[in-house]
């Protein structure tokens, strides 16, 4: 039987993107095996390059090589270039748009602009921008359905650890009640050496000399990261659409090492805690749109708490619902690796949704 030729677009080609499209090369044979696709990547897009276009689809060691060079994509032989990712995609056409294009948890575009143009036109979109998906997961969700198109996620919670389709398909059916996790392995790292006796300062550098934290650091440790994954997390799981200023936040730049430590000696760990959890109404779940509560702070845990366990860059989720109680998912929450492989599987997920009935 032929394989199913299945069209990919990557805007974003940095250490995600360039994953991703390894990725699809060195599982080429496991693609044609167990989803009976050949996937061929026709177009990529970074700031620098523009959008460049191959109808005939890449030669992908040959892409990736050119990439690592740094010399223009825009050399590739018999490829088209457009000045920016968003006029590339009006003007082509792709089955499947993998969007890496914005690491900023606080800042949807130029990706939301990307996002909503493909799933207008009944594009299949995956995405690891999680600023985007902060700021309109819901309409994007509703733009997906109306066009009969797959929209998928993985990668803005939790990176690779499958978080958001355990909520939507392990757990189709149960009502979620509430959500707490550790959702930034940057702040869980620094409160684990603050735990063992290091100040916060000597903590953060030890952090940044590891590549766990950026030289900027406040998205990490003022929560600002954790506050769009939990604006992901109550569209998800709650149907919810919820901003900024309806998340609690407090950060742990100022958290003391005495506190820390009266907490180890309480027998306690203090975590940068992510809780959304809906609220009730007498005895029953309100259906007002605000029926939702969301907090992103430092807490101390007993050690009875999963959460309390979770060290270094570790994350995690614990799910409670109304039918199996609780599930907690441990997992790496960030890396090239990580984020591309959410990607991947939120690819294969797409590709099996839509194969064709046999028969």
């Amino acid at each position: 039987m032929a394989l199913r030729k299945i069209r990919l677009s990557i805007v974003g080609f940095g250490v995600v993107g360039r994953w991703l499209a390894d990725a699809v090369h060195r599982r080429r044979a496991w693609l044609a095996s167990e989803c009976d696709v050949n996937i061929a990547i026709v177009s990529v897009a970074t700031r620098r390059d523009g959008f460049i276009y191959c109808d005939a689809g890449f030669d992908i060691p040959a892409l990736l090589e050119l990439a690592a060079s740094g010399r223009p994509l825009a050399l590739y032989p018999e490829s088209r270039r457009w000045e920016s990712a968003h006029s590339g995609l009006q003007a082509t056409t792709c089955d499947i748009l993998a969007e890496a294009s914005n690491t900023n948890p606080r800042v949807p575009e130029p990706s939301l602009s990307h996002l909503q143009l493909a799933l207008a036109r009944g594009t299949h979109v995956i995405t690891s921008s999680k600023g985007a998906c902060a700021e309109d997961a819901l309409e994007l969700m509703a733009l997906a359905r109306r066009h009969n198109a797959h929209f998928r996620m993985e990668s803005t919670v939790m990176s690779g650890t499958p978080v958001l389709s355990t909520i939507r398909e392990g757990l189709a059916g149960s009502r979620v009640i509430e959500l707490r996790g550790i959702l930034n392995g940057t702040a869980n790292y620094i409160l684990t050496l603050m735990a063992e006796g290091h100040d916060y300062a000597s903590a953060l550098a030890d952090a940044q000399s590891r590549g766990f934290a950026e030289p900027d650091p406040s998205d990490d440790v003022e929560g600002h990261d954790v506050v769009a994954k939990v604006r992901v997390l109550a569209a998800v799981a709650f149907g919810r659409s919820i901003s900024v200023d309806q998340v609690v936040r407090r950060g742990i730049a100022d958290l003391s090492l005495e506190s820390v430590q009266q907490a180890v000696r309480d027998e306690q760990r203090i975590r940068l805690v992510a809780t959304v959890r809906a609220q009730m109404d007498g005895n029953s779940f309100s259906t007002e749109k605000d029926s939702v509560e969301a907090r992103v702070e430092p807490i101390a845990l007993p050690l009875s708490d999963p959460l309390a366990r979770v060290n270094g860059v570790m994350n995690a989720l614990v799910i409670r619902t109304d039918t199996v109680s609780e599930v907690t998912v441990i997992g790496p929450g960030a890396g090239r690796e990580q984020a591309a492989q959410g990607m991947f599987a939120d690819l294969v997920a797409v590709i099996r949704c839509t194969a064709p009935l046999s028969g």
